[in-house]
């Protein structure tokens, strides 16, 4: 059997492109970016166990919050990189 020539094809720019990121849905719950580009976040221990949590911590954890510089790049980089 003869072998057939290697066949070259043209790859379109459509084929080179990298493919999108897509922002991970359960930051898309979690985290709110600010216009200014800061990242917030509800309250940390504020689900269960409550009767043991002091009123005044229960005050504070209530409404949302607005990360740290370091906790705000790493879920900007990682889960919202859209954003």
């Amino acid at each position: 059997m003869p072998t057939r020539p290697l066949e070259f094809r043209l790859i379109s720019t459509q084929e080179t492109k990298m493919p999108k990121l897509k922002t991970k849905s359960g930051a898309k719950k979690r985290f709110k970016v600010t216009a200014t580009g800061k990242v917030r976040a509800q309250a940390a221990y504020k689900r269960h166990c409550l009767e043991q949590k002091s009123p005044n911590m229960k005050r504070n954890a209530r409404g949302m919050m607005t990360l740290c510089d370091s906790n705000a790049r790493t879920v900007l980089k990682n889960w919202l990189r859209n954003a």
